[in-house]
């Protein structure tokens, strides 16, 4: 906590009446409060106010979660809320989508306000290098350059999530004009360029490598411009105004020149696919930025630098607790199906309810990132089988159908990606379990797969197949090290030249390599609405996964079957309003009349 000596309280003169032990209310106002720092000696050492502002960076929890998982994931066809039902935390309307308001969820407000607090920290940390940079020596730059990438990427997420928000920086904050600054004073190109012109300052200042890890690079800022520029180069979300026929060509150039920053630096592929995920391969090549996350034991402190925002999503009866949030759909599982080793674009979901069972394999083959990232009854749980008691017997068992907490809402799978191997243990646990998962902002796939994005769009199809088939051909070699028990399952193949010979092809391909590589990671409905096809996708998809059935084995061997996911059956996404969240009910009236709701929410 920050603060100043108090000088005022509101009921001073009520205060010094009424003590008559006081000789004067300035005795008593100017005491100096204690357990807290001044404000003057702390904005007197920058180092320190930018290290503030880093800390921001993991400083989320369960119901504002930094990463978006509910924002980003639940509300599109990759993933169901899960927990004990559709009450069990307020996302189910973001999943639902057609009973959000402004005041539901009504986590969306401590996710604004949180946002903001991070804002308000790099802001902090700018006002004092500017006052005090000469403490710095010849690092005052790149301090400069980390405040404000940090900036950039909190204002990245408002804008991801909300389009309309205030700009609020340094400037404002010296000025203490916040309560006068509204949230439509700048388009959504704007706002974005505003993003850019951070992440640019940054790019030029900061070196292209930092001697400590986790701190801003130049190439991390190459990446966010590359993400900025994407964002913009379709339009600016609104399915009117978004999609094929408005895309900006001079945007996807810029997304060319950026990727090829990151594509020339020493990050790159890790080599299997698997890897990327466990907690000991954290900051590798793949890794260009990302929060930072430890054990207890790590840093000696009671709960270590755990990722609080995950904490729900651990699978039922794994962890001491296991909320078992963030579930994947039957949509998802079916996208990873092949045919020769290729996608089945027109057909994967024709028969909707299948699913792989370990040890007795089909005719019906599976991309090998499936088994990395979907946890499915039979099978080993992230690598490993579990060890469970059995009518009082210890054994060691695959996932099975007792390892979902409501499966007649949510099904049976289980997320994989944001979880260590069962046998690492957890950061913290009773009553909740918690991770030193690292948080990937943005890794050096995701980077490659925007400049094939950009290389489709602006006419290299040769360029972007050979970046597609590499990620291909990185999965495919991604199966002996942690799933060799589904080995007879897998089957995945490169895209021959025909498969790129026409725009509309090769599209379809890039977002079809995108949803299977990032998938769980909290992005897709962001890429959706990026790409103006998330009504039409996500309205297809609410019509079918109402309808999911599943049939698995309980821990002592019995047969369960369930239908599942009839809360779909309202569901309903509304081009023209639902591509951005409503502004939070409580901001909108803290300053009546300040901030202009979104539209088609009241």
């Amino acid at each position: 906590m920050i603060t100043k000596t108090i000088k005022h309280i509101a009921a001073a003169g009520l205060v010094c009446a009424m003590s008559v032990s006081l000789t004067s209310c300035n005795d008593f106002i100017d005491v100096q409060p204690q357990g807290v720092i001044n404000e003057d000696l702390a904005m007197s050492q920058p180092e320190e106010m930018l290290n503030a502002a880093y800390a921001r960076l993991g400083d989320d929890w369960y119901t504002y979660p930094f990463n978006l998982w509910p924002y980003g994931d639940v509300s599109s066809d990759d993933a169901m809320k899960g927990g004990s039902g559709t009450t069990d935390t307020n996302y189910h309307s973001v999943e639902v989508w057609s009973t959000l308001t402004a005041s539901n969820p009504d986590h969306m407000d401590e996710l604004w306000y949180h946002f903001y607090c991070a804002i308000s920290r790099c802001n902090r940390a700018l006002v004092s290098i500017a006052e005090y940079g000469d403490k710095l020596g010849n690092l005052k730059d790149v301090r400069e350059a980390e405040a404000r990438f940090l900036r950039a990427h909190f204002y990245f997420k408002l804008v991801q999530m909300w389009n309309q928000v205030p700009w609020i920086d340094e400037e404002v904050y010296k000025n203490h004009t916040e309560e006068q600054t509204r949230n439509d004073a700048f388009t959504h190109e704007e706002l974005m360029k505003k993003i850019i012109d951070d992440f640019k300052f940054a790019y030029d200042k900061l070196p292209v490598t930092q001697s400590e890890g986790g701190r801003a690079n130049k190439i991390a800022a190459a990446a966010y411009l590359a993400k900025c520029y994407l964002t913009l180069a379709w339009g600016d979300g609104y399915e009117a105004n978004t999609g094929v026929s408005h895309i900006n060509q001079e945007y996807m150039k810029e997304v060319l020149k950026y990727t090829k920053d990151v594509e020339d630096s020493s990050y790159g592929y890790l080599e299997d696919f698997g890897d990327i995920f466990l907690p000991e391969y954290k900051n590798s090549k793949e890794s260009v930025f990302a929060v930072q996350h430890s054990l207890y034991t790590d840093d000696n402190t009671r709960f270590g630098r755990a990722n609080w925002s995950n904490m729900l999503n651990g699978c039922w009866l794994v962890w001491s607790c296991g909320w078992d949030f963030h579930k994947p759909t039957q949509n998802l599982v079916n996208a990873f199906k092949t045919k020769d080793g290729l996608p089945m674009f027109d057909d994967y979901e024709k028969d909707h309810n299948v699913y792989p069972v370990n040890g007795i394999p089909t005719a019906q083959k599976w991309d090998p990132r499936l088994f990395h990232t979907v946890g499915i009854p039979s099978f080993p749980y992230k690598y490993e089988l579990l060890e469970k008691e059995v009518n009082g017997v210890k054994q060691h068992l695959p996932l099975t159908t007792t390892n979902s907490r409501n499966p007649a809402t949510y099904g049976f799978y289980t997320s994989l990606k944001e979880v260590p191997q069962r046998s690492k243990g957890e950061t913290f646990d009773n009553p909740w379990q918690a991770f030193e998962q690292n948080d990937y902002v943005l890794r050096y796939t995701d980077v490659m797969l925007m400049r094939a994005e950009a290389m489709v769009e602006t006419g290299d199809l040769e360029g972007a197949r050979t970046i597609i088939n590499d990620i291909r051909q990185r999965a495919k070699n991604s199966v002996a090290k942690h799933i060799g028990y589904a080995a007879d399952q897998c089957e995945i193949a490169l895209y021959p030249a025909s498969d790129f010979d026409t725009k509309e092809k090769a599209r379809l391909r890039l977002q079809w390599e995108r949803r299977l590589e990032m998938a769980m990671e909290n992005g897709r409905f962001f890429d959706l609405r990026r790409w103006g096809i998330a009504s039409k996708t996500l309205n297809d998809f609410f019509a079918v996964e109402q309808h999911g059935k599943f049939k698995g084995k309980t821990d002592d061997g019995k047969d369960k079957e369930v239908e599942y996911g009839g809360h779909y059956t309202d569901a309903h996404f509304t081009a023209g309003k639902n591509e951005y969240y409503p502004l939070p009910y409580i901001q909108m009236f803290y300053v009546p009349g300040l901030y202009t709701q979104n539209k088609g929410y009241n």
